[in-house]
């Protein structure tokens, strides 16, 4: 089916002039409107108004200008189908071969923050959905095109095609717009939903909608047997592991993605040049330093054993007296804010190192976080705001103990309270002023966590703090930790056995401060 009518009405104009002059120089006859035709003309481009080839003007300040017979008609009929010649032929209706659509620009105008109601409600496209649908649907007989970097490869098909789409792209471009219609919807919905003083509602709307892209097909998933795919936001609004650079090594895989975010979330807390080891998508080592040697170093320190086959994030570009140390043993990634030439150059010695360039300064992503986090059930969803709770000063915090914490006691103390709202619960971290000293992750009693993190420590506990996830429902992890040789602790509080804790620790003369935020992460 030879291309001989092409209907072209766009609100981003990138790139439709040169489209529209391939189409006009094979002979093909462009129906455009309003912006979009006054365009072409300017550029020379041959152009019929839509209203000349309905024989019906423009209406209602432009709301109905392509809601006409003629034109859906010329899109929606089968070529194939002698009943549809029939009756096209019997009203006047020519086919319309090729659309070139994309919508107003409801989601930008929606997220400016002078934004006035009346202002959205104009942004919302009737006509350019309606015809993307019409030809989508109608994709055996139509090519549609709503993606402005489609139209070279498109301009190319027709070409080599002599006039003609192939089957299989016109389905592709029918999908395409499915899903582009299917989020602008969703768009809209939200946001008139969320036209509303009810807090509750905007923040958890009746009706949640997701749109990912998928990026790549996973080896596998957890494990071998399961199959998996890796999917991003389709506008991510943040730099993450879904818009991070690979720059070498194999493919990512299932657990190399969950692995890599969590290093990648626990560095981005940190102000102070720091190295993040994650195994298992827990930390087994973080620390801060002058340079970023020191950092890595002093984290690799914390558990030496699980550190090998891990995955390492910075919060500053990796150097090269960095990436020789690095060398030295197994690791799975390094994520970073960039990588200096002679250290790449260290790690591509690597064959299968994945390297990863978030490509942004950590510190400077952090204010633009924001969004929801997500669990799956069988059968549904729970969602919840992104665990974003910071304490910008210890200092601040109610010390309930005789004794108040030291100076360097405050700072390993504020150390150690960001790394634990990063291990799963419960969660126990021994720390000295940036450097985890041993960390106890994921048991079922408290108590547990406290002799693990003492068990997995390499260097000796005297003079540590403790940090702790959430409340001490007993005092025996109390009484563990002051055996072992800490100091003093920082925790939620919040027990109704709070004061046998506080008894506990004025006994052992340890200094603790509550929070009183919990960071459980199951």
């Amino acid at each position: 089916m030879k291309i001989q009518r092409a209907l072209i009405s766009v609100s981003n104009k990138e790139g439709v002039v040169e489209f529209s002059k391939g189409l006009a120089a094979m002979g093909v006859e462009i129906l455009s409107t309003g912006g979009t035709a006054q365009a072409l003309k300017e550029a020379g481009v041959p152009v019929k108004d839509v209203a000349e080839f309905t024989g019906f003007p423009e209406i209602l300040d432009g709301r109905v200008k392509t809601l006409h017979p003629k034109i859906h008609g010329g899109l929606l009929a089968r070529r194939d189908d002698p009943a549809h010649r029939a009756q096209m032929k019997q009203h006047g209706l020519e086919p319309i071969d090729l659309v070139a659509v994309n919508l107003y620009p409801f989601e930008s105008t929606v997220a400016r923050p002078n934004c006035r109601f009346e202002e959205a409600i104009e942004n919302i496209d009737i006509g350019g959905p309606a015809m993307l649908r019409s030809s989508a649907k109608n994709f055996e007989h139509v090519t549609v095109v709503v993606d402005p970097h489609d139209y070279p490869n498109v301009l190319e098909e027709i070409r080599s095609g002599n006039g003609s789409v192939s089957n299989e792209t016109r389905l592709a471009l029918a999908k395409k717009v499915f899903l582009h219609t299917a989020r602008y919807d969703s768009v809209i919905s939200t946001y008139l939903e969320n036209h509303t003083k009810d807090a509750e509602r905007i923040r958890f709307p009746s009706l949640f909608t997701l749109q990912f892209e998928k990026v790549e097909d996973l080896r596998y998933g957890e494990n071998p047997h399961q199959q998996a795919a890796f999917y991003r936001e389709f506008k991510p609004a943040e730099p993450s592991i879904s818009t991070a650079k690979q720059l070498h090594g194999k493919a990512m895989s299932f657990n190399n993605f969950l692995d890599a975010n969590a290093g990648l979330e626990l560095v981005n807390e940190f102000d102070e040049t720091a190295a993040v080891i994650i195994k298992h998508n827990n930390p087994c080592g973080v620390a801060t330093g002058e340079t970023l040697l020191e950092a890595y170093t002093k984290a690799r320190a914390t558990d030496p054993v699980s550190a090998f086959g891990g995955v390492i994030a910075f919060n500053r570009p990796v150097d090269a007296e960095t990436a020789e140390e690095i060398a030295k043993i197994f690791v799975e990634i390094v994520i970073a804010p960039g990588f200096e030439r002679s250290a790449q150059n260290i790690f591509k010695k690597k064959r299968d190192l994945r390297l990863l360039d978030v490509g942004t300064a950590l510190k400077e992503r952090r204010e633009r976080q924001g969004g929801m986090d997500m669990k799956r059930v069988v059968g549904g969803l729970i969602l919840q705001d992104r665990d974003l709770g910071r304490i910008e000063d210890v200092r601040k915090l109610k010390v309930v103990t005789k004794r108040k914490p030291t100076e360097d006691e405050y700072d390993a103390l504020a150390f150690a309270w960001i790394v634990c709202k990063h291990v799963k619960s419960n969660a126990i971290i021994y720390a000295r002023p940036g450097q985890t000293i041993g960390i106890g992750a994921g048991q079922m009693s408290r108590v547990d966590s406290v002799k693990l993190a003492a068990m997995k420590a390499q260097s000796p506990l005297a003079g540590t703090v403790m940090a702790s996830d959430a409340f001490f429902p007993f005092r025996d992890g109390l009484d563990e930790a002051a055996q072992a040789g800490i100091t003093a602790v920082i925790q939620p509080g919040g027990s109704i056995k709070d004061d046998e804790v506080i008894r506990a620790a004025d006994e052992h003369g340890l200094a603790m401060i509550m929070t009183g935020m919990r960071h459980f992460r199951h």
